[in-house]
């Protein structure tokens, strides 16, 4: 029989002071950290050295389970096994032996809380929508620089530039594999990206679309389908950016005012839009197709209904892909530098039509304008809306009626 008991250890931990080691005998010893943690450990001798193993944690680990187990261990011992370089070994197995998956989870687990929550959820969704799909479930350890390639041509073949973006979140993810000896080495480490799928390309200039281009485009909209027509006419009316669109919820609509709240704007500062009368009866309508949803623009039936709460990212850009409206190809994002060439054109003044789109003034401006002109920008974003009317309409328009905004200051 071994020489501790239950009660001399409770009162051990009771008195809440380290334990170097009480000797049960045969090696075994019962040990407290300073933070706390009792274990026990087996001492032997090996190759004529002290050696120690830590068998386990009490009381998980009770005195006749703790026993046992040092009495199998000393048996290795005796067959001349080191056991605590056995058991180092098959930590280091267990941890090599874990997938792609698991790792990149621990990964976000240990890195998450030192992200900023947007670069959190983009890292996330390149794992969960790119990486996992394709090789979430190999180990980890199994990964060669051949799959690395595979994964980054075939994401490649959507979007260079995400394509990009998950071969640096695959670097990080490994390089924090290595520090863990979860992979002997980084696959990455001897790749560059543009040896894979290239230079990036040269991003392609913003179309600014002319008069003429928009009295085609919009009487020609419906063609997009009646909720995209909405959306993109709306997007070109008020200057907002796709993504604030998007994530634009009801509530945030009323009285003429569309509030897009801190969160949803790029410079993370909640801004107003006045609505013009005709922007507020485009809202209206794409609230009939919104049914109960909270959101201006919900997810499609046949579309993502069941995995997302608003349409895609892609939605807008791919209906315009799919349609030929017989000018120039644009993209959503061009709508914004098309509107606010219009409004230069209109004679809007430059701090007026800059605030339209949510641009910051500059350091001078900001700190001693703190007015943000909301009745200059609806009455300039007012006549904006009929000008597009009358293009949509094929009614003739007269913009020497704003020329006096430029004035406004």
């Amino acid at each position: 029989m071994g020489k501790l008991t239950d009660l001399q250890i409770k009162a051990w931990i009771r008195a809440e002071k380290p334990i170097a080691g009480k000797s049960d005998g045969d090696g075994l010893t019962f040990t407290r950290s300073e933070a706390g943690t009792n274990s026990w450990v087996l001492r032997y001798r090996y190759g004529g050295k002290a050696k120690e193993c830590t068998i386990g944690n009490y009381p998980d680990l009770g005195i006749s389970e703790a026993r046992s187990e040092a009495a199998l261990l000393r048996a290795k011992v005796d067959r001349g096994i080191d056991v605590a370089s056995e058991k180092r070994k098959e930590k280091l197995a267990q941890r090599t032996a874990q997938s792609v998956e698991n790792l990149a989870l621990q990964y976000l687990e240990l890195a998450g809380p030192k992200l900023k929550e947007s670069t959190k959820k983009e890292v996330a969704r390149y794992i969960d929508k790119d990486i996992l799909p394709r090789i979430g479930k190999t180990p980890a350890a199994e990964i060669t620089a051949r799959e690395i390639v595979y994964v980054v041509e075939q994401v490649a073949k959507r979007s260079h530039s995400v394509a990009r973006r998950t071969f640096e979140t695959l670097s990080v993810i490994f390089s924090f594999g290595v520090a863990r000896y979860a992979v002997p080495r980084n696959p990455c480490a001897d790749l560059k990206v543009a040896a894979i799928i290239g230079e990036a390309k040269p991003r392609r200039p913003r179309v600014n679309l002319s008069e003429e281009e928009l009295r085609i485009i919009l009487p020609m909209a419906q063609e997009l389908g009646k909720e995209n027509a909405l959306a993109i006419k709306i997007l070109l009316a008020t200057c907002t950016r796709k993504s604030e669109l998007i994530k634009a919820r009801w509530q945030d609509i009323d009285n003429g005012l569309w509030t897009i709240p801190a969160e949803n704007a790029k410079n993370k500062k909640a801004f107003v839009i006045p609505l013009a009368p005709t922007v507020s009866g485009w809202f209206d309508e794409l609230r009939t197709f919104a049914e109960n949803s909270k959101f201006v623009l919900p997810a499609r039936k046949n579309g993502y209904g069941k995995k997302r709460d608003t349409i895609s990212t892609s939605t807008l850009n791919a209906a315009l892909d799919r349609i030929q409206l017989g000018v120039r190809e644009f993209s959503p994002h061009d709508l914004r530098s098309t509107a606010r060439s219009h409004l230069a054109a209109m004679g809007v003044n430059i701090i007026v039509a800059e605030r339209c789109l949510n641009h910051d003034l500059g350091n001078l401006i900001s700190i001693y304008d703190k007015h943000d002109y909301l009745d200059e920008r609806r009455r300039a974003l007012e006549t904006w809306a009929t000008f597009l009317q009358d293009c949509e309409t094929g009614e003739k328009s007269d913009r020497s009626n704003v020329i006096s905004l430029h004035g406004i200051a």
